[in-house]
């Protein structure tokens, strides 16, 4: 009954009920006269006519306009409006409606800014991007990716990336992003005719709020002219070495040559001395520059063989042994018999005393070094624990960088050369192992080698 009696139906609804009371009234009077009944029925139509057209011109009308308005709103048409004024019902709605466009409008031209801020961004990276959902389809690649690996984008989107990526390294790399949802690192070469570009693929999983895998973003670093610095560097180190072999060598020889011929002068003699220790300690420096520049050969091979643990960690145990006792050290040794692993021989040697003299070093007279050996379910546990200084968070990050020494003094006493662990940690690396560093600060360290089996 409200609707009846609102504002909007109230004067059509008067005009009707004194409309029908009048005709009422006139039936009445009219009898039986015929003609008088048609003619009132004829105005009382008439009148009922006038009320529906003037409630369609009002409202029916203007809710059409209105509802095709909204509908090209939908198809994305933001600059359709709606005007009409026959009543305040439908000035307010026209109002309303386009406030409504106005502010779609005004979002679909901030989106569209946004979008072209974003697309101008990503073009212009100068990383070549892959955006790929949760079903393996690619939704995006950037300029810089095609110009790396040719083709047009819509040979890209849409489609599996396993059916347009070529390369290998970056099937495992999107692989492994979804089954561990963690970034992965890969570098490979990829050629194109007689030219060779290095290249970097770093695959970074994508998560929703409720932190669900929704997909995952690759980014390829163009590494080349990186690889081609680095090859001049290595070059270069390798040169220099192999240049001073020679002369360190020969000063060397001449300086224990004149030790050896009983000089009285003390002067000279210590001068001799302070030449042929430092000689020695610039020999020791190249023989690690050259032996790091084998291991970081492209070409370079491990002699790969099946070997003895506890036969091959005797071979090196007599000079190791006679080290810690001239620093009244206790070494102790836990190997098991019949172990056996496959690796190169000499490189794990090389291992083991870089890693023991190291803790021999860093170890105060007095204390203890013990190297354990044993077999885990898919690797050989490597553990050389000493009592030594120790180091503190920030040198474990930086134990394994070339030249880097937890203590300065101590390395210029003892001579070292800083690149032991460097050397250490490229040859596992080569082995395809991983080694951690566990450390105190003035209680020890204890580092740990793991190499497959």
């Amino acid at each position: 009954m409200k609707v009846i009696f609102s504002r909007t139906l109230l004067p059509s609804m008067i005009i009707t009920i004194l409309s029908l009371l009048l005709t009422g009234w006139l039936i009445v009077q009219a009898e039986s006269n015929w003609i008088m009944v048609i003619a009132v029925l004829i105005v009382q139509f008439m009148i009922i006519s006038i009320l529906f057209i003037q409630f369609y011109n009002r409202y029916t009308r203007p809710i059409g306009k209105a509802t095709k308005t909204v509908d090209r709103l939908i198809e994305g048409n933001y600059s359709a409006r709606f005007y009409n004024g026959n009543s305040p019902e439908m000035e307010e709605l026209s109002v309303k409606v386009n406030t409504l466009a106005r502010n779609m409008s005004e979002i679909a031209i901030q989106e569209q800014m946004q979008s072209e801020q974003l697309t101008t961004i990503v073009d212009n990276m100068q990383s070549g991007l892959v955006l790929i959902d949760e079903k393996g389809y690619v939704h995006v690649v950037n300029r810089k990716f095609l110009e790396m690996f040719g083709e047009e984008e819509s040979n890209y989107r849409g489609h599996l990336y396993y059916d347009v990526f070529e390369n290998e390294n970056v099937h495992e790399t999107v692989q492994k992003t979804f089954l561990y949802e963690e970034t992965v690192k890969k570098s490979f070469v990829h050629r194109e005719g007689l030219n060779k570009i290095y290249v970097e693929v770093v695959g970074a999983p994508i998560f929703n709020e409720r932190n669900m895998l929704k997909g995952a973003v690759l980014v390829l670093y163009d590494i080349t002219e990186l690889k081609k610095l680095e090859k001049m560097r290595k070059d270069f180190v390798a040169n220099v070495s192999h240049e001073l072999r020679t002369p360190i060598t020969s000063i060397r020889g001449f300086a224990e040559t004149l030790l050896d011929n009983n000089i009285t002068d003390p002067a000279t003699k210590e001068f001799m001395e302070i030449i042929y220790k430092e000689s020695h300690r610039l020999q020791l420096l190249i023989e690690d520059l050259l032996a790091l520049s084998r291991l970081e050969r492209e070409d370079f091979r491990l002699l790969i063989d099946n070997y003895d643990v506890r036969q091959m960690v005797e071979e090196i145990l007599p000079q190791l042994h006679q080290k810690a006792e001239n620093k009244n050290l206790t070494f102790d040794l836990e190997v098991p018999d019949q172990l056996t692993m496959r690796a190169d021989k000499d490189r794990m040697k090389q291992v083991l005393i870089n890693l023991i003299d190291n803790s021999i070093h860093y170890t105060p007279s007095g204390g203890d070094i013990c190297l354990a050996i044993s077999e885990e379910t898919d690797v050989i546990h490597f553990q050389v624990k000493d009592s030594g200084i120790g180091m503190d968070e920030k040198s474990q990050t930086r134990v394994f960088e070339r030249f880097y020494r937890v203590d300065k003094a101590r390395s210029r006493n003892t001579g070292g050369t800083g690149l032991g662990l460097a050397i250490v940690k490229h040859i596992v690396e080569v082995h395809k192992g991983k080694i951690d560093v566990e450390s105190t600060l003035n209680q020890g360290t204890t580092i740990h080698i793991y190499i497959p089996k």
